[in-house]
């Protein structure tokens, strides 16, 4: 029988092997906040896509889909009438595989996209859902505007000291913000 201090001794071994397990196991998804204008300029393409289809498969191993777009308005880069955008994650049979970040897109949706080309020659989306900005109906009046999918994040800018999120924002002052980014001049 165990003494109350060898009691004590075995609860922190069981407590440290525990947290030891805890942090090889756990895993988690760290990107760097980008601002518009980085978003602008590192971008190989940018455009107004709506998306078609997705379709999720097994590639070296990870879950991977592709989305296919029609592109309908280019803002940088030369694309092509239809693309596929390939992303970590999806759905294969039960298995599920999500990486928080990496943005979902829905069939008959419209997005603002910064996109870049990977080494495999595919497009990716940059910044995942700081590169991603989905375009809506505003109430009451209908008009379209753009959020960005990192608006319901915190991103805190060090070179503004503030936190910046692009959340129902009108889509013509979302197209000049995009023009003067592209042109390298600052923004309001």
């Amino acid at each position: 029988m165990m003494n109350f201090e060898q009691r004590r001794r075995f609860l922190w071994v069981l407590l440290l092997i525990g947290l030891a397990l805890i942090t090889t196991v756990a895993k988690s998804t760290t990107y760097s906040g980008l601002s518009f204008t980085d978003l602008a300029q590192q971008s190989t393409a940018i455009a107004r896509l709506r998306c078609l289809s997705s379709e999720s498969k097994w590639q070296n191993g990870e879950i991977w889909t592709e989305t296919r777009f029609e592109v309908i308005e280019s803002n940088k880069g030369t694309l092509p009438r239809m693309l596929g955008v390939q992303m970590i994650g999806g759905l294969v049979g039960p298995l599920h595989s999500r990486v928080d970040g990496v943005p979902v897109f829905r069939t008959g949706e419209e997005v603002y996209l910064f996109l870049w080309v990977a080494p495999d020659g595919g497009y990716r989306v940059l910044g995942w859902q700081q590169g991603t900005f989905r375009i809506h109906r505003g109430d009451p009046d209908g008009a379209e505007q753009v959020t960005q999918d990192s608006a319901a994040a915190s991103i805190f800018n060090p070179r503004t000291k503030q936190f910046r999120r692009v959340r129902n924002l009108p889509i013509a002052i979302f197209r000049l913000k995009l023009r003067k980014a592209l042109r390298q001049e600052p923004i309001e």
